[in-house]
């Protein structure tokens, strides 16, 4: 069995033609899942890749940023923690909190918009046809093609007004158990925020319970190798929902979230300079 046929009998064979540039094996896999079972596969798991990368990344950076701003300001150890987990769990709380409530309250106006379609449908379908008749012929569609296209369409009015929320609003209609959705938006917000925040405090726990004479500058260095680690990690698996190389993102995220910590550490040493000056 060649590669192109053993690619064509795998759930996600279209993906992973896609992944390798072979059109041969796209064209193989298309046609013989008409007389099989085969199903292209398509990566869902985007929905829940903003609040997870965002959260991480707000997350990490956030307790970086105090870890940084006390190494800089040389504030004692139980001060970072304090102030670290206590604002890491806070602060995950109200990010799940607000992820839930922003994704909650789009998706209802996103509704509503569709009721006020749906309803203008209903009392005047001339009006919308024409309309979507207008967006496909500007989009390179003949007249005459995009008449029939529409035409056939708007016989199935659920169906019909779903792409006109596509087409004129660019929307996408959310489903039934919209609610149920943000609400797993939100959980996903504080659990990755919480889990990726403690990362760099973790070290001012273990290290000096494992080597009690360290130093603060050694807790303070595993804190940036942690967080460069977790950083580059990160942008290594958004990597796999973009076309972009594994180590190009993970290099993006890791120097975009290097300059912020950067940031924050500068600003300790400032603060604290001013400090001890007066």
């Amino acid at each position: 069995m060649s590669s192109v046929e053993k690619v064509a009998l795998v759930p996600d064979g279209a993906r992973k033609a896609y992944d390798g540039l072979d059109s041969e094996a796209s064209r193989n896999f298309h046609d013989t899942k008409h007389v099989s079972k085969n199903t292209e596969m398509h990566q869902t798991e985007g929905g829940f890749l903003k609040p997870l990368i965002f959260g991480g990344l707000d997350g990490i950076l956030t307790s970086f940023a105090i870890v940084a701003g006390a190494a800089g300001g040389s504030m004692p150890i139980p001060v970072v923690l304090v102030l670290g987990f206590s604002n890491i769990f806070a602060d995950a709380l109200a990010m799940g909190v607000g992820e839930f409530l922003s994704s909650k309250a789009e998706n209802e106006w996103i509704l509503s918009e569709r009721q006020r379609e749906n309803w203008e449908m209903e009392n005047y379908p001339e009006g919308e046809i024409e309309e979507m008749i207008d967006i496909y012929e500007n989009r390179g569609m003949s007249r005459e093609d995009a008449t029939q296209v529409i035409t056939t369409m708007s016989k199935y009015k659920d169906f019909f007004v779903d792409i006109m929320m596509a087409e004129e609003l660019a929307l996408r209609v959310p489903e039934e158990d919209h609610k149920i959705e943000s609400m797993k938006e939100g959980v996903v917000m504080f659990c990755s925020f919480a889990t990726f925040g403690s990362l760099p405090l973790l070290g001012y726990v273990i290290i000096p319970a494992l080597f009690p004479q360290s130093e603060e500058e050694v807790l303070f260095s595993a804190a940036c190798v942690i967080t460069g680690m977790v950083l580059f990690g990160m942008g290594c698996v958004k990597s796999n929902f973009s076309a972009s190389h594994w180590f190009v993102c993970g290099l993006e995220t890791l120097l975009l979230g290097g300059a912020c910590a950067t940031v924050a550490y500068t600003i300790g040493q400032f603060v604290d300079s001013l400090i001890a000056e007066s």
